[in-house]
């Protein structure tokens, strides 16, 4: 029996599909502009978010992306150009995690139900494998959306990431940029917890990008690369899940993203040591 005769392994596939695209483009910029920090934080502020709606009654989704989205916003308005720094990232960081300490508190305090515990612990560690066929389609939609949006400002985004001054100065809105990138990132952060939860985002943020950043340093492979490798992880790692049920597909999406950019790194130190001895001997 094929793993496409399961419709849970067929919309675990749609939406990882969609997430892997939006977090192998957006996790490029977040590398080569130094904001790998901003990812780890916003993973924390979607749980913090997702306790938030839990603990008022709302939709769980509706909190995870009005945290991530705001709070990304708020990143660049307190930054420079868009980019806030590693203090401001922190401070912001732990005032969302007290934040999530108080909601937490309000919602043990308070719930009703005895299934509620299951939605934390699925924003916690992802739970792609029980998402929904309409749930599945949004995951697609939105990754999609986040892809062209990207693709759409990448020149002018890279342009700004490589020197920020110059890209003023010849008229490029570089904060609005910022702004506008850390709005897409809020969006994926939100999207892609259902994949593999706040606790392994970073992983499937970084991982590909940096893998990516090790194999070539031209800008647009660079995205390609990130893009194929986050493809490449996410389906691996939904057929390590389905082939070895004992796995949770979270971690085998990590899992895959760590040999990944392992192995890029591995490689890329061998070929420079290859290209120094050739130009030793030249």
């Amino acid at each position: 029996m094929s793993l496409f005769d399961h419709p849970f392994m067929v919309s675990a596939l749609l939406a990882g599909t969609g997430i892997a695209l939006a977090c192998g483009l957006v996790g490029y910029f977040l590398v080569l502009r130094a904001q790998v920090f901003t990812g780890d934080a916003l993973s924390h502020v979607a749980f913090t978010g997702a306790l938030a709606a839990l603990a008022f009654g709302i939709e769980l989704r509706l909190g995870l992306f009005a945290a991530t989205i705001l709070i990304a916003l708020l990143l660049g308005a307190l930054g420079k150009r868009g980019r806030a720094d590693d203090v401001v990232i922190g401070s912001v960081f732990a005032w969302v995690l007290g934040l999530g300490v108080f909601f937490m508190t309000l919602y043990t305090t308070n719930r009703s139900g005895g299934g509620t515990g299951n939605a934390t612990t699925s924003v916690l560690f992802g739970s792609i494998i029980g998402i929904s066929d309409g749930q599945a389609r949004v995951a697609l939609l939105i990754g999609l959306g986040v892809f062209v949006a990207i693709v759409a400002i990448a020149r002018p985004l890279l342009f700004a990431t490589v020197d920020g001054a110059v890209a003023a100065a010849r008229g490029v809105p570089v904060r609005l940029l910022g702004f506008g990138f850390l709005a897409l990132v809020g969006v994926t952060t939100a999207e892609a917890t259902q994949a593999v939860g706040a606790l392994l985002l970073l992983g499937l943020l970084a991982g590909p990008a940096g893998a990516a950043l090790a194999l070539t340093d031209r800008p647009y492979l660079g995205m390609a690369l990130s893009v194929g490798l986050a493809l490449g992880s996410v389906w691996g790692g939904l057929l390590l899940a389905y082939y070895a049920p004992k796995l949770p597909a979270s971690f085998a999406i990590t899992a895959v993203v760590t040999v990944v950019y392992a192995a890029a790194v591995m490689y890329g130190r061998v070929r420079s040591g290859r290209d120094r001895v050739a130009v030793t001997a030249a």
